[in-house]
């Protein structure tokens, strides 16, 4: 490796455990605020276990490559672990431990009965053939089996972990433990998975958009949003919201953005976007983002995966209500500037909670034995989310603090309490 090289990877390495130090430092906070020991946060700030496993995958070419793969339990307190497993080739073992302490959060805020947990596989997915994907995924699986179960530690999908993958680990798992075949995970296809699931956090992230808007006096009715992010989740609140009687003012996406004071049609954008899912480049009167966030409207939804949001380009926007659903697009310095300006931020560790919860759901009907209907199963992710909303305001109106910081105080108070209970601390 090359001077380059080398100066490329140091500073990869760096970003990746700034990852994990800023996870870290939120819980710090967070157990500040409740007046916990210093010792409860020596506890929480390191996952209880950290796997690495190594597997050897029979290549189509006929050579082995060997693959690294990480499963991480931040914390068992509450009950088993719970959380995804992705593919990326980029992956480092702070990124698996970052998310492992989100996933303790999450769990925390939506009060379900599961600990964080997180694992990755240290490949390119576009580069694997279909044969080579399921062997790795099942081989992935050999490795972690004797730390994973409905008991241990329970794994749900994530980045390319689609329902054919979790089929394969459920096939591999269930020809060593005949007693747990289908508990162990969730995201499952026919195979003992739940209905809703495909779009469970689109929907978390709609309720949570519409009961906001309750808690802040918006009406839905004629009011105004702003989708930043056409993708797949903002499109999905923006259908929704449509039926409320809101209109879509200004849409963006990675090339730019729209504006109409009168209100967008979102289904003629839909039905004009090319073969990247972009729309705003096929029109001469696009804007920049930046621009976008300073027109004049009552909600916007944050569903991009850039960070437009800086403490700088946030002093332009003039909405009651901001609802993050991409991943922390929006820094601390960013959401308390809107703070002070009278915008109530909604996290992203809140709002992206749907899958968290459909998990839990998926559990208790593999349990049972009985699955609901979806319309049964959309009641009660419903009824979580607004419960998960109602705490977080409550929690924030009562400490005269931002709703990031509350939901980070909720998200961990669980896990640090059956910690003391248990006399671990």
């Amino acid at each position: 490796m090359g001077e380059n090289g080398k100066e490329q990877a140091v500073a990869d390495s760096k970003g990746h455990r700034h990852e994990f130090t800023k996870a870290q430092e939120v819980i710090h906070y967070a157990l500040e605020q409740w007046g916990y020991p210093f010792e409860v946060y020596e506890l929480l700030r390191e996952p209880l276990r950290t796997l690495t496993v190594r597997i050897p995958v029979k290549m189509d070419d006929g050579r082995t490559e060997v693959f690294t793969g990480y499963r991480v339990q931040h914390n068992d307190a509450v009950g088993p672990a719970l959380g995804g497993v992705r593919f990326h080739p980029e992956v480092m073992e702070d990124d698996v431990k970052s998310a492992a302490i989100w996933a303790s959060l999450q769990s925390g805020l939506v009060d379900i009965p599961y600990g964080g947990a997180s694992g990755a596989i240290v490949c390119n997915p576009t580069k694997l053939s279909f044969r080579e994907l399921e062997a790795l995924s099942r081989g992935y699986i050999r490795a972690i089996i004797p730390s994973i179960g409905s008991t241990k530690d329970v794994i749900t999908p994530d980045a390319v972990t689609n329902t054919q993958v979790m089929a394969w680990m459920l096939d591999e798992y269930s020809q060593f433990s005949a007693l747990d075949p289908s508990g162990f995970m969730t995201g499952k296809p026919v195979l003992g998975g739940s209905l809703g699931r495909e779009v469970a956090l689109a929907k978390g992230a709609a309720i949570i958009a519409k009961e906001a808007a309750k808690q802040e006096n918006i009406q839905l009715k004629n009011g105004r949003v702003v989708i930043h992010g056409f993708g797949n989740v903002g499109t999905y609140v923006a259908k929704e919201l449509v039926e409320q009687g809101v209109k879509i003012v200004g849409v963006s996406d990675g090339y730019g953005a729209l504006h109409d004071e009168d209100g967008l049609d979102v289904d003629y954008l839909l039905d004009r976007r090319d073969s990247f899912g972009m729309v705003t480049n096929l029109f001469k009167n696009s804007i920049s983002k930046e621009q976008l966030l300073g027109v004049d409207c009552d909600l916007i939804i944050d569903a991009s995966r850039d960070r437009v949001m800086t403490p700088k380009t946030v002093k332009s926007i003039k909405a009651d209500l901001l609802v993050e659903t991409g991943k922390r697009t929006i820094s601390e310095e960013a959401s308390a500037q809107l703070h002070e300006q009278g915008t109530t931020v909604i996290p992203h560790v809140l709002t992206s909670a749907g899958n968290k919860v459909l998990s839990y759901l998926e559990g208790v009907q593999n349990h049972q034995g009985y699955y609901w209907m979806e319309e049964e199963v959309n009641e009660k992710l419903q009824q979580i989310m607004e419960n998960a909303l109602s705490v977080v305001y409550e929690h924030s109106r009562k400490r005269k603090m931002d709703m990031q910081q509350a939901a980070y105080m909720i998200g961990i108070h669980k896990h640090a309490e059956s910690c003391r209970l248990r006399g671990w601390i």
